[in-house]
């Protein structure tokens, strides 16, 4: 059986790619790093964003493990400027999925990118691998899994927030949360 860990980073500065974390955002870190304590990590794959990759340095620290960048797990870019009522925009992209803003993403090309590092990550022969996103994109790998999952999951999520998909096989996988607050 193969375990995947999603993890949303800690509380960071700002959405910026180096937007560093926060005082606080780094004790999330170092809980996030006591949270791993005792499960198996074979791989640790990480968003190259500041915010995300010093998530999860701790538990490499820890572990002496390496963290491997994947571009493919930045964040979503919902659009190439600025709006006031982006919510509303990102809630319209979960009803239509090839909503497309000019310079950003449509849900489903940031969905597809994703999962194409889960569907590597499954076929690398490692069973339990840490990948650790932002929100947006892991809600839309979240909803390739399970349709039902939307804008009001993705409004939910906490920063960190950690899901564990278990994949019996290749099949669709259960999809737990399992970060305490």
């Amino acid at each position: 059986m193969t375990r995947i860990y999603i993890v949303r980073h800690c509380k960071a500065a700002g959405q910026e790619p180096d937007a560093p974390l926060t005082e606080i955002g780094l004790q999330q870190a170092e809980e996030l790093a006591d949270f791993f304590a005792g499960k198996e990590v074979d791989v640790i794959l990480s968003s190259p964003f500041e915010r995300a990759y010093r998530s999860i340095t701790p538990l490499a620290d820890r572990l002496a493990a390496d963290i491997v960048t994947d571009v493919r797990l930045t964040e979503r870019v919902l659009s190439g400027t600025n709006h006031a009522d982006w919510r509303e925009m990102l809630r319209l992209a979960y009803e239509d999925m090839d909503l497309l803003y000019e310079g950003g993403e449509s849900s489903n090309a940031a969905m597809s990118r994703a999962v194409s590092v889960v569907t590597e990550a499954l076929g690398s022969g490692k069973k339990n691998i840490v990948i650790v996103s932002h929100g947006n994109l892991i809600s839309l790998l979240l909803k390739h899994f399970d349709s039902r999952i939307g804008f009001d999951e993705w409004e939910v999520m906490s920063n960190p927030d950690v899901f564990l998909l278990t994949f019996p096989s290749w099949d669709k996988p259960s999809i737990r949360r399992i970060w305490e607050k």
